[in-house]
Parts: structure tokens; sequence; C-alpha cells
């Protein structure tokens, strides 16, 4: 388990920011940003075999009292479906705020960025709070 990863999703309608961490290192990074259309689910496994990863973190979105939206049930039945396809565990993240915030660091860096660069950072911040909350030791 030495090169084994966890992969962190930052779900959207049209994107899915998609951030990884070696599980043993837990220093989290952006790693791409994917369509999420029918060509997602074959990327995913691409990746998921290109990086040896043994857990999902799903960010879940909720409004700024925490209360359940639209998107986090969209995303709730996302991570359903990811448990479904996938064989590994499926971790759900809070993921408040952590689009704001990866596009105020971005700007901060005064260099132009897409949103393709906020979803892949903002899938970055998910892992970290996962990273920095997970106390099951679930770490490799």
């Amino acid at each position: 388990m030495a090169n084994s990863s966890f992969l962190a999703l930052d779900v959207g309608d049209v994107r899915v920011g998609v951030a990884l961490a070696n599980a043993e290192v837990r220093f989290a990074n952006p790693l791409t940003t994917l369509t999420n259309d029918d060509s997602f689910w074959v990327r995913l496994e691409e990746l998921i075999g290109e990086h040896d990863v043994i857990l999902i973190v799903v960010g879940l979105p909720r409004n700024l009292n925490g209360d359940a939206t639209e998107q986090t049930r969209k995303v709730e039945a996302f991570a359903e479906l990811l448990q479904a396809k996938i064989n590994l565990p499926v971790r759900l993240q809070d993921e408040a705020t952590t689009s704001v915030k990866a596009e105020a660091e971005l700007r901060q860096r005064g260099k132009p960025y897409e949103k393709a660069d906020i979803d892949a950072l903002a899938a970055t911040y998910i892992l970290e709070d996962y990273l920095a909350n997970d106390t099951e030791g679930e770490r490799a």
C-alpha cells in the first residue's frame, strides 16, 4: 500500500474537480478536472487504476446554514451510483465554501485561471478536510 492513494471529487453538473493524496503522506494536490458526461466513468476508472486509489471522498454541498439543497441530493445520488459502480469505499465530506476559498486563492496568486482550476483546487480542500478530520484510521 506504499503508493496507495485517496481521491476526492468536487461534483458539479458540468465538471468534476479531482484531487489526490498519497495514503501515507496525506498531502492533497489538485489532479485534474473531468467533464461530467458519458466519458466521466471511463476516465475515473483510469485514474483509480493509475493511482492505486483505495478510498474516494465526495464533497457534499449544503447551504450556509448546513441544510440540504437540491445539489446536496444530486451529490448523494451520485455517491450512491459511485459506490455501486466502483468497488471502493466512498465517504462524504462537507464541502462548505471550498469553491469560494479556491477561487479566492487562485485570484490572490495573480495568474490566469479557469473554472476547471477552481474545481480541482476545491477537491483538494475537500480531501484536506477529510484527512484532517478522519479519526477512524482509514488512512492506509
